[in-house]
């Protein structure tokens, strides 16, 4: 593909937006590098390239720069409605990806996770069962590194295993996985794609270009997946948690059990599983199913699954001050995700709640906050429109800060209890991202 001497927009200084920058101007495009925050705040990743003859820094609020360009390639969590995107759709300017642009340089199987609870448990384990197998692995995407980094290299891995968004489905338009995992579908990102409907859209474009040589694996006790299989031209499994397929991957009393065409049905133990709740259960299927599917044995996926303790910030045991425990669900930045981390305990908890709203649908938790809640605590921006969503007869104490929300938390706990930070919203009103708030909910506890 020819880049030289094409004006390119790259929307966006992040981790995504440097990397894509970065690639275009080696190969001899003439790279517009914006963002709506000013140069001096783009980090320290950005001084590799600042520097760059092929590199001019634009203004973001001017459509001007858009005068001349081929292309123009956001950065994720770059709106729709943008107006340097709204523009470069009515001139007929190309919009796409970063994972569209590595994807027409990428010549090593894709496996691409997406949903919207689950995306980097699954890739990550994934990742780890295929490398335990004696493959050789690129895992990356939304999590880790971009793809755009990995189309530069000599690719002499045999699969790809890629965390992939709703912000990097917007722009796409040859991507085309050779297995597909579809997790689960909830209502997030509203703000940004513009309505469930949209969401749930983007999301079911993962499949769109798969042909009868690909995979898919969908979720069949997702009711938002329903109808998806009819449109789906590549080979399709489907897992559940919850009743028997008559093809895929299930649960059956003490086993999960995978069937596979004409093949014998092959059984796992559930006990491999060390993660907490059915929702891990149903990341652990999905992972399996496509370790299968690219020819890892049931022994190495056994061992792999057993050794795989999970990933920080989800409903990560973080430690008991006074017989009182305490869990940090950070990576919880949606109703969905509220819902898994309050199924996964026998017991009643103290609930953390608050953030940055991403306009979630609160209203739903409230029949499970009767049940699985014995105090909610919120706090941060959202603290009153969720107040106003769950109701005002829950044992409310709300805060500004994520600090005196756990202060609260344990002055009203009783020996065995349990205080669970699940947010259900972004971080971004007082930490940088949800590691950062997680980081500082352990700490405070350690602190108590």
């Amino acid at each position: 593909m020819d880049w030289k001497s094409k004006k390119i927009v790259v929307i966006g200084m992040g981790k995504t937006g440097i990397a894509a920058a970065g690639f275009l101007g080696r190969q001899g495009a003439k790279v517009i590098a914006v963002d709506e925050k000013s140069p001096d705040q783009w980090g320290d990743e950005f001084s590799r390239i600042a520097r760059e003859p092929w590199l001019t820094i634009g203004d973001y609020h001017h459509i001007d720069i858009l005068n001349g360009a081929s292309m123009v390639v956001p950065s994720p969590g770059i709106p729709p409605n943008n107006q340097l995107l709204v523009e470069a759709l009515k001139r007929n300017i190309s919009v796409i990806s970063e994972i569209e642009l590595a994807y027409r340089l990428i010549r090593v199987p894709i496996l691409a996770v997406t949903g919207t609870n689950g995306k980097t448990t699954t890739t990550t384990l994934l990742g780890k069962i295929l490398r335990d197998s004696g493959k050789k692995v690129f895992v990356g995407g939304n999590i880790g590194n971009p793809l755009i980094e990995y189309a530069e290299t000599d690719q002499q891995d045999d699969f790809i295993v890629a965390e992939i968004s709703s912000f990097q489905l917007q722009w796409i338009e040859k991507f085309k996985p050779f297995i597909a995992v579809l997790l689960n579908i909830t209502c997030d990102h509203i703000n940004y794609h513009g309505s469930f409907d949209e969401y749930r859209r983007v999301k079911a474009s993962i499949f769109a270009r798969q042909t009868k040589k690909d995979f898919a694996v969908l979720n069949a006790e997702d009711q938002e997946q329903a109808g998806i299989a009819e449109s789906i031209s590549a080979r399709t499994y489907s897992f559940s948690s919850k009743n028997i397929l008559p093809e895929g991957i299930f649960v059956r009393g003490a086993e999960i059990v995978l069937k596979m065409g004409q093949a014998a049905e092959e059984t796992y133990p559930l006990d491999m599983i060390h993660l907490p709740g059915a929702h891990n259960v149903e990341n652990v299927m999905a992972a399996v199913m496509a370790a299968r599917l690219c020819g890892c044995s049931r022994e190495d996926i056994i061992a792999s699954v057993n050794a795989f303790r999970g990933l920080p910030h989800r409903i990560e045991f973080a430690g008991e001050k006074k017989s009182v425990k305490f869990y940090d669900d950070s990576k919880g930045t949606n109703v969905g995700s509220v819902l898994r981390a309050l199924e996964t305990f026998d017991r009643p908890v103290i609930l953390l709640l608050g953030g940055r709203d991403k306009d979630g649908d609160f209203e739903t938790l409230r029949p499970l906050l009767k049940t699985k809640t014995k105090n909610v605590i919120l706090f941060g921006e959202a603290r009153e429109r969720i107040a106003s969503l769950i109701g005002e007869d829950r044992a409310l104490v709300k805060t500004e800060k994520l600090r005196e929300a756990i202060e609260s938390a344990y002055r009203i706990a009783e020996p065995d209890d349990i205080i669970l930070l699940s947010p259900g919203c972004a971080s971004f009103d007082e930490f940088a991202n949800y590691k950062e708030r997680g980081n500082h909910f352990k700490e405070v506890v350690r602190n108590l």
